[in-house]
Order: structure tokens, then sequence, then C-alpha cells
């Protein structure tokens, strides 16, 4: 009854949206009419010939994707494993509804079921399971179950061919609403028209999925499904930790692990009692008539509010029971990752190549900065050794830290030296970095003792101490010479995308100015006035923030000496660079953001610095 409700309702909005376009068509015509009896009708035209267009494109488009539009495959791998294929078949014979055609193998924290259908939902057809790696590496058999039972539950409602229904709807409305501007009085009553369909839809989702977690419990009984259930907020934290700790920090340098989501498995099981502890901080959500899902809080109290089902409890994990799982994440990884044209390592060695890049990085922008203040094209550690042995430190450590008193230094570039000291050791030879899934990699000496670099970084600029400090780096085997620069000109390696204004007049020619972490992009003769929004959203996500600095002029925020900031609406302002030469901002009346915020956060950059 949940599933036929769902469908009744999307048919009905869905033809409603069309109503409602249709009707503004009408509308504006019969305006122009009215409005040609009193002011001549060419002109009448003129003046209300935006509303017609608008709403006969944004419908059209909107009707043409509904009926056009066909399901994409997952972003998966495909698999037969006999123990899941049992398993999934079993519990669908328990549900009472048809199994899967094909089960998925995805790379997220999530399970679902989709079934491809035709005459908008009508007639069903081809069933998909997918289950998340991450899910799988981390229940047990009654937990695994619970999920499985909970989506096939899906299918027992009918949920599916009407979940293609809805996603539809959305598309439609969505794309009535992207090709609309915001200026324009047509796209007002849009919008207010789509968040009367997504309102609607996720009241119904929301019932559904009560309604699946009864199915889950039914089968596996309610101590499996709350279990389960309750542990995906701490798997979703593991899982995106996972990436940025582990697999991010390479992956901006150019390397890719040779075994990506295998290396998750191992990191899962060396956290798991962190992985266990944030489990149990289940958090309070409230909830909101926007989601699609019940507050997790309210779903476990329904589920243990339940009659509970004999049931036997399989506690092994479920994914000791998969036929050579290792050989399927790789199969996996080797579907989903795109590497394009990274250096694949091995886990330890990746590690050690990533931080080190990231340190080099560092210790470049270092060096940058006490080569443009020493006037010299580069600097390194040599260079940095030698004026400190002249008694010039704040020639190298004040460009550092322009604010700081001669007093306060020392005890400041500490830090710095510490790092440039760090990488001489590495391209020495003399230390590595100590891979670990349980914990930070660490830096030691090949004998496993962690070498005293920091302590040495602060003798060295202890008065009459430099010397002592370069005889304990010989010591260790440290050749000072090995502390080179790489970059000689700033990178946007490891940046991202704040926002963005398009229609941006720099130097006195159009630009669109995409803000980075690192710097601004300006792409020259951007296109369209009035298409600036969609042109920057459609840029930003077709490559990298790296990339995107790397196709076109960037300035690095480390290369702007001084700004001004004349005006912040529109905004102009005046960048004066490194080297004397000075780059003109003026937005223009007719600018576009890339997100809601984009003027604001750039005019912090710029005054910070």
């Amino acid at each position: 009854m949940i599933g036929f409700a769902r469908a009744t309702l999307s048919l009905a909005l869905l033809a409603g949206f069309c109503v409602v376009g249709v009707g503004q068509i009408a509308g504006a015509i019969a305006l122009t009419v009215l409005i040609s009896n009193v002011i001549a009708g060419f002109i009448a035209v003129k003046l209300l010939w935006p509303l017609v267009a608008a709403a006969a494109i944004g419908t059209g488009r909107a009707v043409w994707q509904l009926v056009r539009h066909k399901p994409e495959p997952p972003t998966g791998l495909r698999v037969a494993d006999p123990w899941l294929v049992h398993t999934v078949t079993r519990l669908a014979g328990q549900v009472g509804t048809r199994p899967p055609d094909e089960i998925w193998l995805v790379p997220e924290v999530n399970a679902a079921v989709t079934e491809d259908t035709r005459l908008l939902g009508l007639i069903g057809g081809t069933r998909r399971l997918m289950l998340g790696l991450p899910v799988l590496h981390a229940l047990t058999v009654s937990e695994l179950e619970a999920v499985i039972a909970h989506e096939l539950g899906h299918y027992s409602n009918r949920d599916t061919r009407l979940a293609a229904l809805s996603y539809r709807g959305r598309l439609t409305i969505a794309a009535a609403l992207d090709r609309t501007s915001r200026r324009n009085p047509v796209a007002w009553i849009f919008r207010g028209y789509g968040r009367l369909y997504v309102l609607a839809d996720n009241a119904v989702s929301r019932r559904q999925e009560f309604a699946a977690d009864r199915a889950a419990v039914l089968i596996a009984g309610k101590q499996a499904t709350a279990t389960a259930l309750g542990r995906m907020p701490g798997l979703d934290a593991a899982w995106g930790f996972f990436h940025h700790a582990y697999v991010g920090l390479g992956w901006q340098h150019g390397y890719v692990p040779q075994d990506i989501f295998g290396g998750f498995a191992m990191m899962a099981h060396a956290r798991a009692e962190e992985i266990a502890a944030l489990t149990g901080e289940l958090a309070e959500e409230r909830g909101s008539r926007w989601d699609t899902h019940p507050p997790l809080p309210a779903r476990i109290a329904a589920i243990r509010a339940m009659p509970d089902t004999p049931v036997q409890v399989d506690p092994r994990p479920a994914h000791a029971f998969v036929a050579d799982l290792p050989a399927l994440t790789r199969a996996l990884a080797d579907q989903v990752v795109d590497a394009e044209g990274r250096t694949p390592l091995p886990w330890p060695e990746y590690t050690a190549a990533a931080l080190t890049a990231d340190l080099q990085d560092d210790v470049d922008r270092d060096f940058r900065a006490i080569a443009r203040a020493l006037g010299r094209p580069t600097a390194d550690l040599t260079t940095v050794v030698e004026q400190l042995a002249a008694g010039r430190l704040a020639e190298v450590a004040q460009p550092l830290f322009p604010t700081a008193t001669r007093r306060e230094l020392p005890d400041l570039f500490a830090g710095p030296l510490a790092r440039m000291f760090t990488l001489a050791a590495i391209r020495s030879g003399v230390v590595q970095w100590r891979h670990s899934w349980s914990g930070p990699a660490t830096l030691v000496t090949w004998d496993g003792t962690e070498p005293p670099l920091e302590e040495t970084a602060a003798l060295a600029l202890r008065p009459n101490g430099l010397r002592e400090a370069m005889a304990h780096l010989t010591h260790l085997g440290v050749h000072i010479s090995a502390g080179t620069q790489r970059d000689t000109a700033p990178t946007a390696v490891g940046a991202a995308t704040i926002g963005g204004l398009a229609n941006v007049k720099v130097d006195g020619e159009d630009h669109d100015v995409i803000i980075l972490t690192a710097g601004l992009v300006l792409v020259p003769e951007p296109g369209r006035i009035n298409k600036g929004r969609l042109r920057m959203r459609d840029l930003v996500e077709s490559m990298s923030a790296d990339k995107l600095a790397r196709s076109h002029p960037f300035i690095a925020y480390e290369t702007v000496e001084s700004v001004r900031v004349r005006r912040k609406v529109p905004l102009r302002a005046e960048l004066t660079l490194h080297g004397g030469r000075t780059v003109d901002l003026r937005e223009r009346l007719e600018s576009e953001e890339l997100g809601s915020s984009s003027r604001d956060a750039l005019i912090d950059i710029l005054e910070s610095l």
C-alpha cells in the first residue's frame, strides 16, 4: 500500500508540474495580448518573451528528460559469489519476493536495491542488489542478513519500481530549475512546486524505511537489525577517515595504492576498537521533513519496540564466507578507480612517497619566501645554513613570520628548520617513514629509533649552537646539500575549490574567477553573461583544483604582497604581487556566484593577505 501510494503521488505531482508549466506559458501569452492593447504589440512581446520562453523551455526540457531517462548502471563490480547468491536467494524467499537478478559490490558505506522498469514503473525489470564493500568487511553474518533483508523488503513493498519514478521526477523538476534564471519569476513558481514535490515524496520514503526495517526484524531479529543499523555512522566515519588520511594523502601527489580497498580492510581490523567506540557514540538526530530517511535513533527505537523473532544468531564475520575477497577488492578497484596515470605503489611505499611529497611542498613554500627576500631565484638548506652562520637569522626567518619580533624569531623558525632537516635526512637515506594502520606514520632511523631532528633544529638557533647542530647532523649521516627546492613556482597540489565569481573584469578583460584554497584561477573569455554559474559548475566538476591551476592563469596567494579592497559589492580589489605587478579585479553587476557565499569567501581571503 505504501508503494502504491508513492506511485500515485509521484504521478500526480509530475502531472501537476507539467500543468504548472503549460499554465505559465498560457498565462504569459494572455498577459502579452492584454498588454498589447495598451502599448505597442512589438514592445509587449519583447517585454514578456523571456517569461514565455523560460516557461516553454524549462517545461519542455524537463518533460523530455522524463520520457528519455534511462537508469545508469551501478558503479561497482558485479559478483556471483556462491555464498552471497545463496544467502540473498534464501532471504528473498523468506521476505516473499523475487530475488535480485544481479549482485554488485560497490565502494561505499551503503546497501541498496534498484529495479529497471518500463512504463513509468508499472512493469518490472532487472533487479540489482548493491552491497558496500565496507559493510561486507565490518558486519557479522546475522547483521549482514538484516541489511539484505531490509533491502529486499523494498522489493516486497514494490518500492524499487516507484523509486525510479520518484527519481525521474526529481530530475525533471531539477532540470527545469537548472535551466531557468533565478531572476525570472517563472523560476519562483517552479521552485515552490519543486519543494512541494520533494516534501511529499520524502514523507512517503520515510514510511517505507520503517516498513523495510520491520521486514529485517522478521528475518534477522531485533538485535542484529538494530546493531547493523547502529554500526553505520561509525563505519561511515571510518570510511571517510580512510580516504582522507590514507588514500587522499598520496593521490594529490600523483600516486595510487595498488590495493585501495584491501587497505581499508586492514585499517578496519587494526582500528576495530576505535570504530566500535564511534558506533557507540550515536548522535541525537532530530530529523527534518526534508530527509528521505527517518532519524537513526527513531528507527532503532522502533526496531527495539517490535516483537522479537526467535532466530539463531551467527556472530562470525560475513567477509570470511566470501570466496577470495582480496581478489574481488582488487577487481573492484580496477573497475571504479580511475588512476589517471598515477604511479601505483604498495601501501608502505605509498605512505612514504606521499608524506615525503607533502613535506617537500611545505619546505618549498618556505624556500620560495626566503628566495624572494634574498633576491635570489631559488633557495635551499645550504642557503639557510649559510645565512645562520653569518648571523642573519632575520633574513631567512622574517619572510615566514613577517609580524614577529626579532626576539620571537628563533622559537618560531625552529619548526620550519626542523622540516628542512627532516627533508634532508630523508633524501640522504638515513630515515624512513614507518607505515601504520593503527596510528599515524612515524619517522624512524634504520635501527627503529626516532631521529632528534626537532631538538637539533632548536640547538642550531641558540647562540653558538649552529656548529654543534651541524655535527649532530653529520653524525646521523644527513647531507645538508640534500635539502633542495623542487618547485620554484607555487602549485595548487592538494588545494580545494571554495567557490567562484563569473563575469569579473581582470585588468579590464572578462574572466571567470575560480577561488581555490591556494589561489585564484583566472579563466579568460568565459562566454555568455547569463550562463556564468552553470559554466563555472561544469568547469570545476570536470577537473581537480590542481588541474584547473595548471590549465589557466593562476595567482597563488603566497605570491600576493598586498591587497587593497576598494569596494565589496560589487567587488573591486587591487592585488600587488611580489615583483611589483598589480592585478585589478572588478566584479560586474551581472556577475554570478558559484555557491551562495563565494564573494564573501573571496573578500575574507583578500583581507587576510
